[in-house]
């Protein structure tokens, strides 16, 4: 098969058969917590950040492992599904915390819908459920730290320091005790005069691309760890971990491998995911032809800075 048996352009409708997708991109996702390969030093530093009941914070280049570190650790201890919080310049606490539907509240009690009742206009957010009191801790992942606002991380301190926060909308509210949805789920947990306090502090991993610094406040209250630059036998270990590779291709993953290495020496900023989409196209059964390798090479190898 050839790299062109889908689209080619002359706008004529016809079946395709897109073959399988590679194994990072099969949906449902799930999480591939068997394959990932702590580097050294990255166990010492999930085991102190446990001991500690410290966060820990991961620091490396796109692509280089970090949000992988949760779903291994979350379920090797049988900690449950990790908590997902996706940070962007735009996410606060309080939406970590919790999220209350004010106007679908109001517009209920106008319609006579739901009396008074505020339960279902409240759902705890990933940070909130992960502080949930429970006998085991959660697992949280709250990714890309450094592209939050610059406030943020020093508006979580008190959160991470107590293991504790207050709903007002609770806490004044008449009822003592309130069952709200987790996130995640639709799981309900009761929520006594507005507030949640851990039994057991929760397993956090934050991760940032190092684009940015943290207050001195907010880096002592958490263990660090900066995911070393990969080498050739690590991102063999990857590739083989995530792909079979056949004989016949070896030569030609070793030379692409050695290509990765030496352009992130060079400075070049490169995912690891990008490496193994070069692989899969290079092996797979629609690889494409000898005089298109590179051009397809170029497009999946494209440096991450370059417009």
């Amino acid at each position: 098969m050839t790299w062109n048996p889908f689209y080619v352009g002359d706008g004529t409708p016809k079946d395709v058969d897109l073959g399988e997708p590679p194994p990072w991109r099969a949906f449902p996702r799930h999480s591939p917590h068997e394959l990932f390969r702590p580097p050294p030093g990255l166990v010492e530093a999930v085991n102190a950040a446990l001991v500690l009941r410290r966060p820990l914070l991961l620091t490396g280049a796109p692509g280089s492992g970090k949000s992988s570190v949760i779903g291994q650790v979350a379920a090797e201890l049988k900690l449950g599904e990790a908590l997902r919080w996706h940070i962007t310049s735009r996410s606060t606490l309080v939406d970590a915390l919790y999220r209350y539907d004010a106007l679908g509240r109001i517009h209920a009690h106008r319609l006579g819908a739901t009396g008074d009742d505020i339960a279902p206009f409240l759902r705890l957010g990933p940070l909130g459920t992960a502080l949930l009191p429970a006998k085991h801790p959660r697992a949280l992942l709250i990714d890309e730290i450094d592209k939050s606002d610059f406030d943020l991380p020093s508006d979580l301190l008190d959160v991470l320091e107590r293991g504790e926060f207050e709903i007002p909308e609770l806490a004044r509210h008449h009822t003592d005790g309130v069952d709200v949805r987790e996130w995640g789920g639709d799981g309900l947990h009761a929520i006594v005069n507005g507030r949640v306090r851990c039994e057991t502090f929760p397993f956090i991993v934050l991760t940032s691309n190092g684009e940015r610094d943290f207050p001195a406040a907010f880096l002592r209250r958490c263990v660090r760890f900066t995911m070393p630059a990969p080498t050739a036998a690590s991102l063999h270990g990857i590739v083989a971990a995530h792909l079979e590779i056949t004989p016949e291709h070896s030569a030609s993953v070793d030379a692409l491998v050695a290509g990765f290495v030496e352009r992130l020496a060079a400075g070049e900023s490169l995912a690891v995911d990008q490496l193994l989409n070069a692989v899969h196209v290079l092996t797979g059964a629609q690889a494409p032809a000898p005089e298109s390798v590179q051009e397809v090479l170029d497009l999946v190898l494209r440096e991450l800075s370059r417009v």
